[in-house]
């Protein structure tokens, strides 16, 4: 008798056991679980997040993004800028300061399809030069969203000189937005300064007499 109590009670211990083993396996089968089917939706999110960027690469390049092209009157200048989120467009004449800004804007144009690059002669575009204030060359107006939001004008905040750096002028359009920027790209040139970009300075108040709009302010092009 006493040995069949002793065979009842060690059956009931090891099935107790049983089932506490069995309920922390499921635990863990459901842990496990949870965890791929957390990396299986964060695999989901990432894959739509680059469909959808490269979606948005390939409009862009549709657009003319990409490359920097001088376009040769102003009616293009209003073309190029319809349904644009971000334009650089470079006044310039034929002289070595503007030659010296288009070098950056190729290498620009080619690294941040993000934004739009064009160039138009500023003696070809006596409307827009007046309308936009246009007195020194060269000078980059800086749109977003058919607004003009900015100005580069000449080489004073890109450190005076003309050997400033495709970082120094990528780290001072970036300042509204104009280009994603964070300081690692590879312009094929060492940049000055990764953690501040020398001769970048925001300002209240951008090329002489002119001051950065904001968004509610009324588009210069009106």
């Amino acid at each position: 008798m006493e040995q069949l109590q002793q065979q009842i009670v060690e059956h009931h211990l090891l099935a107790a056991a049983q089932k506490v083993e069995d309920q922390l396996d499921n635990e863990m089968h459901q842990l496990q679980k949870l965890e791929e089917d957390d990396m299986e939706s964060l695999r989901q999110q990432r894959l739509q997040q680059m469909k959808k960027a490269a979606l948005k690469k390939k409009e862009w390049l549709s657009k003319g993004h990409g490359e920097y092209n001088e376009i040769a009157t102003e009616k293009e200048f209003f073309a190029e800028m319809k349904g644009e989120e971000r334009m650089i467009c470079h006044f310039y004449r034929e002289n070595w300061p503007c030659k010296v800004m288009d070098k950056h804007m190729q290498i620009l144009a080619k690294q941040h399809v993000e934004t739009k690059f064009i160039k138009i002669h500023a003696e070809k575009s006596p409307f827009l030069t007046e309308r936009l204030k246009v007195f020194m060359l060269p000078t980059l107006a800086c749109v977003k969203k058919e607004k003009t939001v900015d100005y580069v004008v000449g080489f004073d905040e890109l450190g005076g000189s003309d050997d400033f750096s495709t970082h120094t002028l990528a780290g001072r359009l970036s300042l509204h937005g104009l280009i994603t920027y964070d300081g690692t790209e590879d312009y094929g040139e060492a940049n000055p300064n990764q953690a501040k970009i020398k001769g970048v300075q925001r300002s209240v108040r951008h090329g002489g007499e002119r001051g950065a709009a904001s968004d509610d302010e009324d588009s210069d092009f009106e």
